[in-house]
């Protein structure tokens, strides 16, 4: 029996795939529940009735879509009695912690700035730990009431899907995490399950479920911050790779004779559109100007040298996507990352330059969006996260 979740063992057949279902997609109605599990009715309105007896199911204030006789109906959720996930996300200058229900509501959440790069691993995991308390005591709740935990890093992580056993790569960016399994030092020092992922990945996950990619099959996401990452999401399930590091083009070569990257390669993509490379190249002209907060809010305040800057990162951005969407022919590119809250003036030079590196059948069918969910999509994609893994972590 699972000591967090005294009442998971009891929950069998009907029971658990509605409870699957709610906890996945959220408030539904029984109309919803039984086109999604399969379920006839009268078994769905049978079983919710029990779930609502056992204070795991309530009903909701809001409604959803009219139904059959032109009467709305009501939504279920489940309660906070069947639990909360935790999100985390840790960049290289702060740590965002976040709670959320069952139901999909977000109780909670909490950023702290840290200089995580200049840190040893262990050291940034205390302090995880540490939040990721005081949080869930702030909003009512304890580690007994977590069903489980993602973390996202920004760096890759190599294993199997959502591995609770996940290996960080060799990184320049958190270079005392190279080689380390976080998810089990971490779940040490909490007590809860825990899983790590890279933070491209969950920004992906996030804006595909709630952002500006919805509705999208084929979706590439690029988070475009102090370095360039990426990752790809076909019919929701993210593309990984044999190795887990699918997705990274800020790695792709430019230049195969050109500046030294990080990685080991030369020319990459990073060294001309990361975030790290703009603010050394506006120095002599800017030199107040020190992180991307301020080069993106210098441009869009009308400030020539950083609008000229976001427009080449833009542009040799879109000439590397022009060989992915030939290849994969994507119907949403989503941009996310501090790089990407410049809006237009980084998408529309990445939508020219795009148009002339693929082919027309391809980008023709192509949409290129700002992301919707900014700086809290790392931490809402692990929340996501955390919801679909639920059951496999508790079992």
């Amino acid at each position: 029996m699972d000591p967090r979740q005294p009442w998971l063992p009891d929950l069998t057949g009907p029971s658990r795939r509605l409870v699957q279902e709610l906890r996945v997609s959220g408030p539904s109605t029984r109309a919803q529940l039984v086109e999604r599990t399969g379920l006839s009715r009268a078994t769905v309105s049978g079983y919710v009735s029990d779930l609502v007896d056992r204070g795991l199911v309530a009903p909701s204030e809001e409604t959803g879509a009219v139904e059959t006789g032109g009467r709305p109906a009501r939504l279920v959720h489940l309660t906070r009695r069947a639990g909360v996930v935790v999100g985390v996300d840790i960049g290289r200058t702060h740590v965002r912690v976040a709670v959320a229900d069952l139901s999909h509501e977000i109780v909670g959440e909490e950023t702290t700035t840290l200089p995580v790069a200049d840190l040893d691993s262990d050291a940034v995991l205390d302090t995880v730990a540490s939040q990721v308390r005081a949080e869930l005591r702030r909003v009512g709740a304890c580690t007994e009431d977590v069903v489980g935990a993602v973390v996202g890093l920004p760096t890759p992580v190599v294993g199997r899907a959502a591995s609770a056993r996940g290996t960080v790569a060799r990184s320049n960016i958190l270079p005392t995490w190279s080689g380390r399994t976080p998810a089990p030092a971490l779940q040490e020092r909490l007590g809860v399950p825990v899983i790590v992922e890279n933070d491209a990945n969950l920004g992906a996950v996030a804006e595909v479920r709630w952002g500006a990619g919805r509705g999208s099959r084929a979706t590439i996401y690029l988070k475009m911050a102090t370095g360039v990452g990426g990752a790809i999401v076909l019919d929701g399930d993210l593309l990984r790779g044999v190795s887990g590091t699918a997705g990274e083009m800020g790695h792709v070569s430019l230049d195969p004779a050109g500046a030294l990257c990080r990685c080991g390669n030369r020319g990459c993509l990073e060294l001309t559109a990361g975030g790290a490379a703009l603010l050394q190249a506006i120095r002599t002209a800017a030199p107040h100007l020190a992180d991307l907060r301020s080069l993106v809010a210098g441009a869009l305040e009308g400030d020539q040298a950083c609008r000229r800057l976001i427009a080449d990162a833009g542009t040799s951005v879109g000439q590397v996507l022009g060989g992915l969407v030939n290849v994969l022919n994507p119907d949403r590119i989503v941009v996310g990352g501090e790089l990407g809250t410049a809006g237009d003036l980084l998408v529309d030079p990445l939508r020219r330059a795009l148009g002339q590196s693929a082919i027309p059948a391809a980008a023709e069918q192509l949409t290129v969006v700002p992301g919707s969910l900014g700086a809290r999509a790392e931490v809402l994609g692990a929340l996501a996260v955390a919801l679909r893994e639920a059951d496999r972590l508790t079992g």
